[in-house]
């Protein structure tokens, strides 16, 4: 196993590594900036503050998603709405069930407002899905995007 802690998608822990693995990463990476604050901060106080997704959830939770954006940033603050839609986004990149991530080109797609960010997420980040042929066909169904989505504005 290679990378760098609290980057690392649920599923290294069962060998069923996949390309969504970076797409996790990449969820990481969009908290960290839309937050300011590191994925494992260990000068938090309270113990659920030091990792990032246990607080995540607890703000999905309680829908007080803006209570975690980096306060410094004017920028993050005046655009409440795409900052909010941009954790969604980084929470679907965080799925613990990599078939429930969206490919790295969805990913793009949603960035570009081409594809709605998915609304049926599960906050807790942590699932690690048994190998099977479900999966594989929730995976392609997933990753493929009918025309009539990409109808979306510019």
């Amino acid at each position: 196993m290679r990378g760098t802690w609290g980057y690392l998608a649920p599923e290294w822990l069962s060998s069923v590594i996949t390309e969504k693995v970076d797409v996790y990463a990449f969820g990481i990476v969009l908290m960290e900036i839309l937050c300011g604050r590191k994925n494992l901060d260990w000068s938090q106080d309270d113990e659920e503050d030091v990792h990032f997704l246990s607080l995540f959830r607890i703000k999905a939770e309680q829908e007080k998603l803006m209570d975690m954006v980096d306060k410094n940033n004017e920028d993050m603050q005046l655009h409440r709405e795409a900052v909010t839609e941009m954790m969604r986004l980084a929470a679907w990149c965080l799925q613990g069930d990599f078939s429930n991530r969206p490919s790295m080109s969805l990913v793009v797609k949603a960035l570009e407002g081409l594809v709605k960010v998915e609304t049926n997420l599960d906050y807790s980040f942590t699932h690690v899905p048994e190998v099977g042929a479900g999966n594989q066909q929730r995976e392609a169904t997933i990753s493929s995007v009918s025309p009539s989505i990409l109808s979306g504005p510019r």
